[in-house]
């Protein structure tokens, strides 16, 4: 898709750029948002495993990857940009949304409760988190890109920077190394951590099949979490990945796959 944007329910509605993984089928098509920092790339051999039975359409969220550079980035808005996604393939998607993807899909089965069937909410909950990424912001920032050629050194760099091994990789998959530079808008995500690590609030409920999959060592969905969960979405399930981590679909390609197509093919 290209970049241009439009006014909708009064936001300024961006165009994403998208990946398509299959073709159309039967089967309700499926639309993937990643989280802070990622890519549709991200979701490559997910989506394309997943495309065996429907078509996938994994979004680069704004400021993000390809798609257009915006100074504001609120849930309301993350969720316009992707009921336009929804409205360019024919009204109706089932979702996944990772972390900041996975609060953006919320908002947008709150707000757009007819554009999706069944929403699957990877490792987040509605609600506000008292921690930040900007730590991230500024390693990415620290790096001198003209003097990186290769993925590794970057990676290298990011260890220095106090960046986990598990995540030196995943933000160089964001490096433009031909045009030396981040394929993330790093200043406007920063300044908008405070709306990023936050979740509007809203009395509306969307009752439809939603799947909240956390990893087993995680601390992002807690107990305590639930009753919030379960105001907004009353017809909420919950499942953990044994094992996984924040990153459950990073850490557990094949188990998070596996529930994920168990729950939309019920």
């Amino acid at each position: 898709m290209g970049v241009a944007s439009l006014r909708l329910h009064g936001y300024q509605v961006r165009m994403l750029n998208t990946i398509t993984h299959g073709s159309a089928t039967s089967n309700t098509p499926l639309l993937i948002a990643h989280g802070l920092y990622g890519s549709a790339r991200n979701w490559g051999v997910i989506a394309k495993r997943l495309s065996d039975e429907r078509q996938v359409v994994a979004v680069d969220m704004r400021n993000h990857g390809d798609s257009p550079r915006a100074d504001s980035h609120t849930y309301p808005e993350l969720a316009e940009d992707l009921a336009g996604v929804i409205t360019a393939h024919g009204g109706q998607m089932d979702v996944i949304g990772h972390s900041m993807g996975g609060k953006a899909a919320m908002m947008l089965a709150l707000n757009h409760p007819e554009a999706v069937r069944k929403l699957v909410v990877a490792d987040i909950a509605p609600v506000a988190y008292g921690h930040t990424q900007i730590q991230y912001i500024h390693a990415m920032k620290s790096l001198d890109l003209e003097t990186i050629e290769r993925r590794p050194e970057a990676a290298a760099k990011l260890a220095e920077a106090g960046v986990e091994s598990a995540l030196q990789s995943f933000f160089t998959q964001s490096l433009d190394l031909a045009n030396k530079r981040w394929k993330l808008n790093l200043d406007a995500l920063a300044d908008q951590m405070p709306n990023i690590m936050s979740f509007p609030q809203t009395d509306a409920v969307w009752d439809g099949p939603a799947l909240f999959l956390s990893g087993s060592e995680s601390d992002y969905v807690l107990p305590e979490h639930r009753e919030e969960i379960r105001a907004r979405f009353p017809n909420a399930r919950f499942a953990k990945l044994p094992g996984a981590g924040h990153w459950l679909h990073a850490e557990k390609p094949r188990e998070f796959e596996a529930a994920a197509r168990v729950f939309l093919n019920a």
